[in-house]
């Protein structure tokens, strides 16, 4: 199993631009489908992007799309997120977890999680 830690979060201002990290341990990274999550205060986990062991493959959460960009270093045990043109409404909790269901939306499907890292964007 994997453990999971994210970085990278903080402070932006609207328009701006984060790149989040979530860097694995343990030798079965490339094994799992990997996902980023987030949530903001007083609402649901959110799913965000999510990747395949590969990196052949990805897919996005409405509020992504054509914002956010999802991608995977098998050789670095880290997958990464890279935000574009943030906004406020992306303030929240950011969470990266593993899963062996590709394809999945839900925060069920999977786990472990790490523990999450601030992005707080201002207007």
């Amino acid at each position: 199993q994997v453990q999971l830690v994210e970085s990278g979060g903080g402070l932006v201002q609207a328009g701006g631009s984060l790149r989040l990290s979530c860097s694995a341990s343990g030798r079965t990274f490339s094994s799992y489908s990997m996902g980023w999550f987030r949530q903001a205060p007083g609402k649901e986990r959110e799913f965000v992007a999510a990747i395949n062991w590969s990196g052949g493959m990805k897919y996005y959460g409405d509020s992504a799309k054509g914002r956010f960009t999802i991608s995977r270093d098998n050789a670095k045990n880290t997958v990464y997120l890279e935000m574009n043109s943030l906004k406020p409404e992306d303030t929240a909790v950011y969470y990266c977890a593993a899963t062996m269901r590709y394809g999945s939306y839900s925060y069920s499907d999977f786990g472990p999680w790490g523990q999450g890292t601030q992005v707080t964007v201002s207007s």
